[in-house]
């Protein structure tokens, strides 16, 4: 078989492979085994399936998703500015047709991620545009093998003037944040869950090492994320999977002292 880029049929995690033999984000204790075995779907059978939805959710704040939903569905934003686009996150694929919106909004020159839950097919984007830097936190490293990596980094790391890459851990190892100084947004990776209505209006707030497995985060690793988003402002809080414009640094700080004010445990805070 030859080498080629397979999706995992489960989660969406994208391999550079002849034929994976598992899939590393299932296999890890956040996520559950698929129930019926592995199934790794080529580029090609993923191609002709599903299609995808381009919206700006803000001024120069772009939001990619596929559809129908493919693995864990998450979004691939995309920042527009002057001095070049930045993408952080990926959608769990781009049909030609998001690849082109994106190229007529002047391509990808920072490519980013928190962490392997929100890699998507970042690799397209790679592929695509071809960005000088492709950033991604040291500790992750290992869930890279479907795209390249220009720029590893260790704590903190200037992607583009007032937009900074911040290692939280927690989560993931190498999980990190992206603040985003001009705009006012934090994009958090998984450092926090939102739940919303069917309107996008922010309803709790969680953190979590795995929510659906009920596994809590340490005080200590609820601590680094407080040290860490506590010195950067913003209004709007944004995961892989949510875009929160009502949820600013004053309530995610409340929810992390909210936790470690009791045991560790798995809670959504009502907002």
């Amino acid at each position: 078989m030859p080498l080629s880029w397979f999706a995992c049929a489960n989660c969406g995690f994208w391999q550079h492979h002849f034929a994976p033999p598992d899939c590393p984000v299932c296999s890890d204790v956040r996520n559950d085994l698929p129930a019926d075995g592995w199934r790794f779907l080529p580029e090609h059978e993923v191609a002709a399936m599903h299609e995808g939805d381009a919206r700006e959710v803000a001024p120069g704040l772009w939001a990619f998703t596929t559809r129908p939903a493919l693995g864990l569905a998450g979004t691939g934003w995309l920042i527009v500015r002057e001095g070049g686009n930045i993408a952080f996150e990926a959608a769990p694929y781009y049909s030609d047709a998001m690849l082109d919106r994106i190229a007529t909004l002047g391509g990808v020159a920072f490519l980013s991620a928190s962490h392997a839950h929100g890699y998507g097919a970042l690799f397209q984007l790679q592929r695509r545009f071809d960005p000088a830097i492709v950033a991604i936190q040291r500790d992750d490293l290992s869930m890279t093998k479907a795209f390249r990596v220009t720029a590893p980094f260790d704590d903190v790391l200037e992607l583009a003037p007032g937009y900074t890459l911040h290692h939280v851990g927690g989560h993931y190892a190498g999980q990190a944040c992206l603040h985003d100084a001009p705009g006012g947004r934090l994009f958090c990776g998984d450092m926090f869950k939102i739940d919303q209505d069917g309107d996008g209006r922010s309803q709790s707030i969680s953190s979590h090492k795995a929510f659906h497995k009920d596994i809590p985060l340490t005080h200590a690793e609820l601590r680094r994320y407080r040290d860490t988003i506590a010195p950067l402002p913003f209004d709007a809080l944004l995961t892989p999977f949510e875009y929160a414009p009502d949820i600013g640094r004053d309530t995610a700080l409340a929810a992390l002292d909210e936790g470690l004010a009791r045991a560790p445990g798995v809670k959504r805070l009502p907002l």
